[in-house]
């Protein structure tokens, strides 16, 4: 039985006005021997003081994206691994991950330490790393390399607070697909760009005008036999999205229903009705597909096989019964939605 539990999962059907202006939160973590405090939040227009020179740097980074906040924790600089820093972050709420200084042997552990915190405990994060094919929705494979602004040339490490800060920046009207970095003047430019982003990987390109993101795609590249994902979990704006849904159920579940109201039919209605004006909201929106049934729903062959399960015949039950017979503490939602990407490609056929 252990503590109540939350499952909201999101799966892919197989082939046969902005919402958040912006809230996104970045995580950092920092080696530094000269701040004093080891845990230090930063909104817009803060005093970034008492750090060294490239740490006040990967700080305004990551503020120049336009993210809500920017948390900041600090680790000594001989520190090499992140474990203890990770356990900070444990229990605190943000977006995106990045860590400017991490080595090339550090970045499998955070990955597989932010894959577990989705599965396991329901935390929507996500990691900027650095040259990191995780194959995950969850690592954003970030690869472009001798970036240079101005007279410094940045590598792709120390330049994942930037990312980080685009991403959680972006309102979800725009993917970071094309977008703009003005302060770089260049990158070391890919043989095969195209290439590149089918493997998962965020890079940057220059159109001969711009430095700019090329395709805003995850680290996943292969879907597993089994895995209930399809090619919309590749993009990033569509992860944020479904992240972003996830959230808003899971916290008025966990504030408003558990051990508050009775389950009762009526009550898992008045739910439902919840879920679905946010579903309708989030299509007036542009993100969810406005053209689409956005529908949650009584899950009724979950809610019969649980009565099922303890010995109650239900052959009887036609579907209304099984709704109204609510299981014990069990409330059995489905639904479907389609999230919305932005427009990305271009085909027209002109015949003269």
């Amino acid at each position: 039985m252990g503590l109540p539990k939350i499952n909201i999962n999101f799966f892919g059907k197989m082939k046969p006005k902005n919402r958040r202006v912006p809230e996104g939160v970045v995580a950092l973590i920092l080696k530094d021997d000269s701040q004093q405090e080891d845990f230090i939040v930063y909104k817009q227009d803060d005093k970034i003081q008492n750090w060294n020179g490239d740490n006040t740097l990967y700080i305004n980074h990551a503020l120049m994206g336009g993210p809500r906040e920017v948390m900041v924790v600090r680790v000594p600089e001989e520190t090499t691994d992140f474990e203890a820093s990770l356990d900070v972050l444990k229990y605190k709420r943000f977006d995106y991950l990045a860590i400017p200084e991490i080595g090339e042997g550090q970045t499998e552990a955070v990955a597989a330490w932010v894959k577990s915190k989705r599965k396991n405990d329901k935390k929507k994060i996500k990691a900027v790393l650095p040259s990191h094919a995780e194959n995950h929705e969850s690592v954003i494979n970030f690869t472009a390399k001798e970036i240079k602004v101005g007279e410094e040339e940045f590598t792709t490490a120390q330049y994942t607070a930037r990312i980080a800060g685009i991403l959680a920046g972006l309102p979800f009207n725009r993917s970071s697909t094309y977008y703009v970095l003005d302060e770089v003047d260049s990158v070391l430019e890919i043989d095969d760009p195209d290439a590149a982003v089918d493997n998962g990987e965020l890079i940057l390109i220059n159109d001969g005008k711009n430095i700019k993101i090329g395709r805003g795609v995850n680290s996943l590249k292969t879907i597993q036999e089994g895995e209930n994902k399809n090619d919309e979990f590749k993009s990033i704006r569509v992860v944020a999205i479904m992240d972003m849904i996830h959230d808003e159920i899971y916290d008025n579940f966990n504030d408003n229903y558990i051990g508050k109201v009775p389950n009762i039919y009526d009550n898992q209605v008045l739910f439902l009705n919840e879920i679905n004006r946010g579903f309708t909201e989030l299509a007036g929106l542009e993100l969810l597909d406005p053209n689409y049934e956005n529908l949650a729903w009584i899950d009724v062959d979950a809610q019969r096989e649980a009565w099922e399960s303890v010995g109650v015949d239900t052959t009887d039950w036609d579907d209304q019964q099984v709704k109204e017979n609510a299981f014990k503490r069990h409330v059995f939602l489905a639904a479907k939605i389609r999230a919305v990407d932005t427009i990305e490609d271009l085909e027209f056929n002109i015949e003269i």
